[in-house]
């Protein structure tokens, strides 16, 4: 053991795109832009927002395995991965997103043997065809997946955390954690609240700093509320 933990955002961090975006696009049936625009404005949790958009998900099984099947991670994180394992660095996929569509992309990458936490998605009672659970949910939490109790949870382990996050259901965990790997909507919330980061494109960036931050190196150079010296991300 490094003395660290990583927790790791999917949608739009280890995956190109969003995958309930991507689904919503291509079979959400009408309404859904309705939740979308409601959770947006802050009236609802993204909990009940996408309980109510996997409802409205017209797509058979099939159909469902097919899209995701075209869908791609970013090229760099099985090296990071294999990284972190040689490191004895244990990582946790941690995502409000949903668990069937990770495990499957992530399967095809030999991947999907990663510990998750994530929204369960199952098939419906008709009429409606899919539906949403939050086996991670926490009370007094909006979101299906609450990051900052999962958070919470591998402090109680004595070790650091790394949060490697894009947007905003990461920035409660954000707040609790000992680093970021920032990119993105996520940057200008750590610079904003002086959270220790330092911002990434991708997992080419997150290969070449892990080492870094294992050996004290980036936390010594770290300014509150700035990213940390001697990091240039083009």
């Amino acid at each position: 053991m490094t003395g660290w933990t990583i927790l790791c955002d999917f949608d739009g961090t280890i995956s190109v795109e969003d995958v309930i975006d991507s689904l919503l696009d291509r079979f959400g049936r009408p309404g859904w832009e309705t939740l979308e625009q409601d959770w947006r404005a802050g009236r609802i949790g993204s909990r009940e927002c996408m309980t109510g958009q996997v409802g409205l998900l017209d797509m058979t099984q099939d159909e469902l395995d097919k899209h995701l099947s075209s869908l791609w991670i970013d090229h760099a994180f099985p090296a990071f991965v294999a990284r972190a394992r040689e490191l004895s660095t244990p990582l946790r996929v941690v995502s409000d997103g949903l668990d069937y569509a990770i495990h499957k992309i992530l399967g095809r990458y030999g991947l999907d043997d990663l510990p998750l936490a994530a929204n369960h998605l199952a098939p419906a009672t008709p009429p409606r065809q899919w539906q949403l659970t939050s086996p991670f949910q926490a009370d007094g939490c909006r979101s299906g997946t609450c990051k900052c109790a999962v958070a919470a949870q591998a402090a109680k382990t004595g070790t650091k955390t790394l949060l490697i996050g894009d947007g905003a259901s990461d920035f409660c965990a954000a707040d609790r954690v000992d680093f970021v790997f920032a990119k993105h909507r996520l940057i200008e919330h750590c610079r904003a609240a002086g959270i220790p980061y330092v911002p990434i494109t991708g997992f080419e960036d997150a290969l070449e700093l892990l080492p870094r931050l294992l050996d004290g190196s980036l936390l010594a150079e770290h300014t509150p509320g700035e990213p940390a010296l001697a990091v240039t991300i083009p």
